[in-house]
């Protein structure tokens, strides 16, 4: 077994780089501004144990590609693909509970909401 996605074959390495995963990476993943909900989640030890780049980048992938939470999360631990293009080079790291997904949605989601027409009414 390998930890990193950097122990893939070269070629591996290469495909996978040229696949929707690196797109999703650099024009979303990255792009997902996390500071935006930081009032949402103080640093204690009730925040969820996944980063909100992650949960929203989850969260778009389930919908574009119309997973239902318990493929998303199996395609989350499962999916060489899916942790590219969030970020997750190691896969030792970001595990979570598929409840923290389920348990941040309506917050999160209403957040958002309340954020963008607060934007666009200081437009």
């Amino acid at each position: 077994m390998f930890r990193s996605i950097h122990s893939l074959p070269a070629k591996v390495m290469k495909r996978l780089g040229s696949s929707w995963a690196e797109t999703v990476y650099n024009q979303v993943f990255v792009r997902i501004d996390e500071s935006i909900f930081a009032v949402l989640y103080p640093d204690e030890p009730s925040r969820p144990s996944i980063a909100i780049d992650v949960l929203v980048g989850l969260e778009t992938l389930k919908s574009g590609f119309g997973w239902t939470d318990e493929e998303m999360y199996d395609h989350f631990c499962f999916d060489v693909q899916v942790r590219y293009a969030l970020g997750h080079r190691d896969l030792s790291e970001g595990r979570f509970a598929a409840h923290d997904v389920q348990l941040s949605r309506p917050r999160d989601a209403t957040y958002a909401r309340e954020w963008r027409e607060a934007d666009r009414e200081s437009v």
